[in-house]
């Protein structure tokens, strides 16, 4: 049987590199497509096409057409950028639509979209499943370009057949993540022995290591005829406050920093746990790697890092 063909678009950030590795193991035929080159992975470089997917005209030109699946995780990710420049989050929906458009015009009939929790916004609720997202707790620009992102994605299935998976990812971590994203930062101040920063002492989220997000999405390909056309949270189900996992890295690195305690920031999400049970009796997806073991993963991977 002739292997599958991917785009994955943001293929040189933290899921799109280890998603890639995955899925050239498991014998898939793989194409990247990031602004960036792949500092990571010179055999992932070497299949990534350097492409401004806010440029319509340049994706459609420069994307390959002949490929099964089309898999988009590119975005600008950090939250709380997107409230300090909310064009972060404008170039999020015209780099969808525009992926979009080249899938529709390529006639591909399978894409996969990387929303995020934080479309759950602050409720009264702390465990969230699928049907709970709406517009009015919509609390950043960058949760509105996910929210719109997930109604884009729905209106392409419906007006033009192409079958979708909509993926919430929560709080992402790991390797090749040198990034100023909580985890990475934290470590790397702990190695440095700077002061850390809480922003909100109750603060509690669902913190999933990488190598269980991508075991999500590769049984979302797996199982795509099944499972398309829906939502599932894909997360670790377990919820953490973010004073707690400082406190982990401190102890893990043997840190002498300190850690204070700030006021919640504008757009941020403070409690959120996914109810993963519909990955579960859908796709099978069973999270393995709790948050210490992760931080400890996490931790020696960037003590071992290549430079890049």
């Amino acid at each position: 049987m002739e292997s599958k063909s991917i785009l994955v678009t943001g293929s040189s950030g933290t899921i799109g590199t280890r998603l890639t590795e995955m899925l050239l193991q498991q014998g898939y035929k793989v194409i990247g497509a990031d602004k960036v080159p792949n500092k990571w992975n010179k055999e992932i470089n070497d299949l990534t096409i350097q492409v401004d997917l806010r440029n319509k005209e340049e994706v459609l030109s420069v994307l390959p057409k002949d490929v099964d699946f089309v898999i988009h995780l590119a975005a600008n990710a950090r939250v709380y950028d997107s409230v300090v420049d909310p064009t972060l989050a404008h170039d999020n929906f015209e780099t969808l639509f525009n992926v979009l458009e080249f899938t529709r015009q390529s006639k591909i009939k399978k894409f996969l979209f990387s929303s995020s929790r934080e479309v759950y916004g602050n409720s009264d609720r702390l465990v969230h499943t699928e049907e709970e997202a709406y517009v009015k707790n919509c609390e950043s620009p960058y949760t509105a370009t996910k929210i719109a992102g997930e109604a884009l994605v729905h209106a392409y299935q419906q007006c033009y057949g192409i079958d979708m998976i909509v993926m919430r990812f929560s709080n992402v971590y790991g390797m090749y993540d040198d990034s100023n994203r909580l985890l990475p930062l934290f470590i790397r101040q702990c190695e440095s022995g700077q002061d850390l920063t809480v922003f909100g002492k109750d603060k509690l989220l669902d913190f999933t290591y990488v190598d269980d997000t991508v075991a999500g999405i590769l049984l979302c390909l797996e199982k795509f005829d099944i499972a398309k056309n829906e939502v599932y949270n894909i997360a670790n189900g377990k919820g953490v406050t973010i004073l707690e996992v400082a406190e982990f890295i401190k102890n893990l690195t043997g840190s002498v920093s300190k850690i204070r305690l700030g006021e919640n920031r504008p757009g941020e999400v403070v409690k959120y746990i996914a109810d993963i049970s519909k990955a579960k009796k859908i796709l099978g997806f069973n999270p393995k790697v709790s948050i210490d073991e992760g931080l400890r993963k996490s931790i020696e991977w960037y003590r071992t890092k290549p430079n890049a």
